[in-house]
């Protein structure tokens, strides 16, 4: 009895302790992902109202834009750590009860991470916890002014509705092309005002220009929008604009002033003495408040401008992500189906950030919600890009033995 006493009390002991710190103290995993969930929730609807409203402030714009870069980092990162930490037999269990799977069963191996990586994660998300918290607390002033600017949108509206209706990731950019084409220069001005857009192919000046010229602002300012190509770089096709010759925009209610907006897309070469010919040329024929906007992949057009260029850059992988994971799931919340999630960061990666390849893939995704199917795109996207890899290796070492 006397020995058996002790150990009961012992056993009751460390039982109580154990109990006490479960149930005090969390893992720290566990304790940073919900911190960081909660972090995420509060700037999410930060940015939820700023989308929502038409805000001009520059220096605004600034502030929400390093707000929302860290918040994409900070779903990025939660989410890797949430979804490719699963087990590889766990995944494997649900593809390969379809028998048509089962030689593919082997690429699985590929979408999980070692342990090994999941503390690297813990690091980062805490390192991304403690920076979105400080933004967080910085925008206190920000999240009052917000209320002082019009609102956008008078619906409900949820986070897939809305990327459908702005330029996803391009907020400031809209605001500073919008407020170039209102701008009014002083009385007496007569100077031919000229913005150059510069990116990469693919990287979306057409479709920002596009949802600029969309924008009832500017179609309240201007009489006429009108597209050129650099093929149109003649004088004798501008003097045929008013008449009707590739006008893409005509306000009912034309104003007295008959200001014309001309965009020009510089697909090629950038031709200058082309580009001459059609300045020379728009200033004959444009009324005063006229502007022109050019797009191009060549910094050289960033010389033509009388303002600062616009400079557009391919979306982060983060802030891709995003805009995938929100397409693809819709209202849906991702944690709900966390191997189709899994899958989804997978895809993502195989599109390298292509913004046509993100809405496509996540429309054939949305109408088939199914993990098998997931996976077949999942594989079909990674022998693609295998194909290609290889033919252009192939190709580098038939040069190189055909040079020797």
């Amino acid at each position: 009895m006397e020995i058996f006493l002790p150990a009961v009390m012992g056993e009751l002991t460390t039982r109580s302790i154990n109990f006490f710190i479960n149930k005090c103290f969390k893992p720290p995993a566990v304790a940073v992902e919900d911190r960081l969930q909660s972090a995420l929730l509060r700037a999410q609807v930060i940015m939820d109202e700023a989308m929502g409203r038409r805000i001009t402030n520059r220096s605004m714009l600034q502030q929400l834009d390093m707000l929302r870069d860290c918040m994409h980092r900070g779903y990025y990162t939660l989410d890797t750590f949430r979804y490719q930490s699963h087990d590889k037999e766990e995944v494997k269990d649900q593809i390969v009860s379809h028998s048509s799977l089962l030689s593919k069963v082997n690429s699985v191996k590929d979408l999980c991470f070692s342990t090994g990586t999941s503390t690297h994660i813990l690091e980062e998300m805490q390192e991304v916890l403690d920076s979105l918290s400080s933004m967080i607390l910085d925008s206190n002033e920000l999240v009052l002014f917000l209320t002082s600017y019009p609102r956008m949108y008078r619906e409900p509206y949820s986070m897939h509705l809305l990327l459908s209706k702005c330029m996803f990731g391009r907020q400031m950019e809209t605001e500073l092309v919008i407020k170039f084409l209102l701008h009014r220069q002083p009385h007496g001005v007569e100077e031919l005002e000229v913005l150059p857009i510069v990116g990469l192919g693919r990287v979306g000046k057409s479709t920002l220009v596009a949802h600029v010229c969309n924008d009832e602002r500017v179609r309240d300012h201007f009489s006429e929008i009108i597209f050129l190509s650099d093929h149109d770089f003649r004088d004798e096709k501008l003097t045929t604009l008013s008449e009707g010759c590739a006008k893409k925009y005509q306000n009912c209610t034309l104003n007295k002033d008959e200001r014309m907006l001309v965009v020009v897309e510089a697909a090629g070469d950038f031709n200058e003495s082309a580009w001459k010919r059609l300045f020379s040329a728009s200033r004959r024929c444009m009324t005063s408040g006229s502007k022109i906007i050019i797009t191009g992949r060549s910094d050289k057009i960033t010389t033509l401008g009388t303002t600062q260029a616009v400079t557009l850059k391919y979306l982060s992988h983060e802030a891709y992500w995003y805009f995938f994971k929100t397409l693809t799931f819709g209202s849906t919340d991702p944690a709900i189906h966390p191997r189709l999630a899994y899958l989804a960061m997978e895809i993502a990666r195989m599109l390298k950030r292509s913004l046509i390849g993100a809405t496509t893939t996540a429309s054939l995704l949305r109408d088939n919600f199914d993990i098998h199917f997931w996976f077949k795109v999942l594989t079909f996207l990674r022998g693609f890009i295998q194909r290609h890899v290889s033919k252009f290796v192939s190709t580098l070492f038939t040069r190189g033995g055909s040079q020797d």
